[in-house]
């Protein structure tokens, strides 16, 4: 019998579980709205939803989470975006189901899904960036997943580069994933459709600048909009940016983009490309580092977290 795993990905509205074999290959999937208020009750949905799953194949469960996850323990032990502090995901994971729990973030967990299966398979050093409301990142560095001493590596959404910016969910000003992912595209399009009541945007929004979110955008951008094409360019820009630098310190093989804010596909992704050239450090004198759109899409942070369970707890 062929081993699975479990692997659940817990994110702002939604939980979702897939039950994955070798290579990656899902069997089976669930999904349950995220209680993001309430931790108990999430620990609850993410049991409920992982025994429904369960077969005598099952060997471990893996979960991917947004946050600072403690790596020894599976504790979470900060979430900037969510009231979750201090929470033992791994030992009551464990306690409910009777099976072993790797906890990773869930960034993290996607990159090892891209390396193992998708866009980054064969290449043993990549740097991964989710860009969806914020920024997350996974880094595999040598084919090893690069986790810290703590298990907190990879917080790349949370460098500050604009001091005194907008404040972000950490609690700082400034950091990258306030001007370089969902929220920056959300306030700009709110700004531009007040200052342009007759732009598509505008008309898109019914009139109500606050309605003018990122899907907005990106649907006035793609029905031509100039206006909202210059603020994905403009935010693709400051994401290019941001890959740049840390490509001068990480010397990764390629970079792999995933995440909700990839719907806008090229108008993000070709002005990121061109500001990292415009960036990175002597790009004549470097091998090109390509950057690619993720190959596994909503399922990377699954597969990638019910692959690191069955690899390491699953023996």
């Amino acid at each position: 019998m062929e081993a699975e795993a479990i692997g659940i990905d817990v994110g702002g509205t939604k939980i979702t579980a897939l039950r994955v074999a070798g290579r990656g290959r899902i069997l089976a999937r669930a999904e349950a709205p995220t209680p993001a208020d309430d931790p108990e009750a999430c620990i609850a949905v993410m049991t409920q939803i992982a025994d429904r799953l369960c077969t005598a194949a099952v060997r471990a469960v893996g979960v991917g989470a947004a946050g600072m996850v403690e790596a020894a323990t599976g504790t979470l032990r900060y979430a900037p975006n969510l009231a979750w502090r201090e929470l033992p995901i791994a030992a009551r994971m464990t306690q409910a189901l009777g099976l072993p729990c790797r906890v990773e973030n869930d960034a993290n967990a996607a990159a090892w899904g891209e390396f193992r299966f998708g866009a980054a398979r064969g290449h043993p050093d990549l740097l991964l960036v989710t860009v969806g409301t914020g920024i997350g990142g996974g880094i595999v560095s040598g084919g090893k997943l690069l986790r810290g001493a703590h298990g907190f590596a990879a917080e790349i959404g949370h460098i500050i580069v604009e001091p005194g910016g907008p404040v972000c969910g950490c609690g700082n000003r400034g950091c990258w994933e306030q001007v370089a992912a969902g929220r920056a595209i959300d306030r700009l399009g709110r700004d531009a459709a007040r200052e342009n009541p007759n732009s598509l945007l505008a008309r898109l929004a019914g009139g109500d600048p606050e309605r003018a979110d990122g899907r907005l955008v990106t649907d006035a951008a793609m029905q031509g909009d100039d206006i909202a094409a210059r603020i994905l360019a403009m935010v693709g820009r400051r994401l290019g940016e941001g890959m740049a630098g840390l490509a001068n310190i990480l010397d990764p093989e390629m970079v792999v983009v995933g995440g909700g804010a990839m719907a806008a596909g090229d108008l993000l992704l070709v002005p990121a490309r061109e500001a990292f050239a415009d960036s990175v450090e002597a790009p004549e004198h470097r091998p090109a580092v390509p950057i690619v759109a993720a190959a596994l899409g909503n399922d990377a942070g699954g597969v990638g977290a019910a692959a690191l369970a069955l690899e390491e707890l699953g023996s």
